[in-house]
């Protein structure tokens, strides 16, 4: 492919000798001339080129002026120019480097010495180029790298979900809805994208605690006695303890790669926002609830969201002791014990109740195909319910 060459000077005999000067290389370069700087925007705004060489010194605009043009686009930052100036002034070819010019060639222009300079940044600008382009592909590696790595963790969280619900009736994709129900009501709360995305992450861990629960307890399908009752409500301080608590004096260490790592340096923001939900999920705005009784917003806030999304998943599913009710009766069911709610969190999810109904349908227990459905994606819920 020939190399897109520009030439910018005000004076026809001087460009007219450097094609004659230059006619040996159009089996290589493609030569193009301009007789003043706007004409070279036009041209350059055309065609990408590969180098320019420009004569500092033109009425109107300059070759300064050309430099400074360029400096302003991505497009055009990275091609080389050679400056071409009559006088020996130092601080003018100091000025043109400094602002970008990549050489500089005196005139009388010989041809050896053009063609010298031409070459060399032919040549940067190829370097310039592959570098490029390995970076757009070292970007987009990273990227795939990135969607797998966010993919694997999402299957991670839910299969680590998935293990405390195996244990008790509470299967389905139970956790995969309490997922998307706080990541849009924090998202109709106006919280970050972070937050949204990380409550939708750490959410479905908030039973994980139940693996700690006898059988005995956590099957019985009568009442539980008050000390089994105790026993139940202690999976919340299970599960606090099982995602937060650190490792003491663990250190991994990957030699094969000369890179090691202190498990305790890692950063766990997620896992301390699990732990949050896993520890205040069954506490109430009015204080009521367990198993520390905290009240309005000594509760975090990720709790309080968790917890809303949690009863409402549980009187939408039908249960052995009871049917699934419809988003009107759970919404009724709900009015009534708002007292355990974040007034703040119960306003934001009335508005977007016609959400939480789309997903319950979307990620209803009937559809068991539940790594399929978590294979869209993390903003999933985002894309889909936009729709209601």
């Amino acid at each position: 492919m020939k190399k897109h060459i520009l030439f910018v000077d005000d004076e026809p005999n001087f460009l007219e000798g450097l094609s004659r000067m230059l006619h040996g290389e159009r089996d290589k370069w493609e030569i193009h001339f301009a007789n003043n700087v706007g004409q070279a925007l036009e041209e350059i705004g055309k065609i990408p080129y590969d180098t320019i060489i420009s004569d500092v010194s033109m009425p109107g605009r300059n070759g300064f002026d050309l430099l400074s043009k360029l400096q302003e686009s991505e497009q055009t930052a990275d091609i080389p120019v050679i400056i071409l100036t009559g006088r020996s002034d130092l601080d003018l070819k100091r000025r043109a480097l400094e602002q970008g010019a990549t050489d500089l060639l005196s005139k009388p222009v010989h041809a050896e010495d053009l063609l010298a300079r031409v070459r060399s940044v032919l040549r940067l600008k190829t370097y310039q180029d592959e570098l490029k382009a390995q970076k757009v592909l070292l970007e987009q590696k990273v990227r795939e790298r990135t969607a797998q790595l966010d993919k694997s963790r999402l299957d991670i969280i839910l299969r680590l979900g998935k293990a405390a619900e195996y244990r008790d009736e509470e299967t389905g994709n139970h956790i995969l809805r309490v997922g998307c129900y706080c990541q849009v009501l924090a998202e109709e709360l106006r919280m970050t994208p972070e937050f949204a995305e990380m409550i939708f992450l750490a959410s479905p861990m908030h039973d994980i605690g139940k693996i700690g629960i006898p059988d005995g307890i956590l099957l019985k399908k009568g009442r539980l006695l008050e000390a089994e009752r105790k026993t139940m409500q202690s999976h919340c301080i299970i599960g606090g303890e099982i995602l937060l608590e650190e490792p003491k004096n663990v250190k991994v260490f990957l030699n094969f790669r000369d890179y090691h790592f202190t498990l305790g340096e890692i950063d766990n923001s997620l896992l301390e926002m699990a732990a949050q939900i896993a520890l205040s999920h069954h506490e109430k705005w009015d204080g009521s609830g367990y198993p520390k009784g905290l009240r309005a917003e000594d509760i975090p806030l990720s709790g309080r969201i968790a917890a809303l999304a949690d009863v409402y998943d549980a009187l939408r599913c039908s249960r052995p002791y009871k049917p699934a009710y419809s988003p009107e009766q759970t919404l009724d069911i709900m009015g009534k014990e708002a007292g355990h709610f974040d007034p703040m969190v119960f306003n934001a999810f009335e508005k977007i109740i016609g959400k939480f109904d789309f997903i319950n349908n979307q990620f209803s227990d009937d559809l068991r195909d539940l790594e399929t459905k978590a294979d869209v994606g993390l903003n999933l819920p985002c894309n889909d319910v936009a729709r209601v």
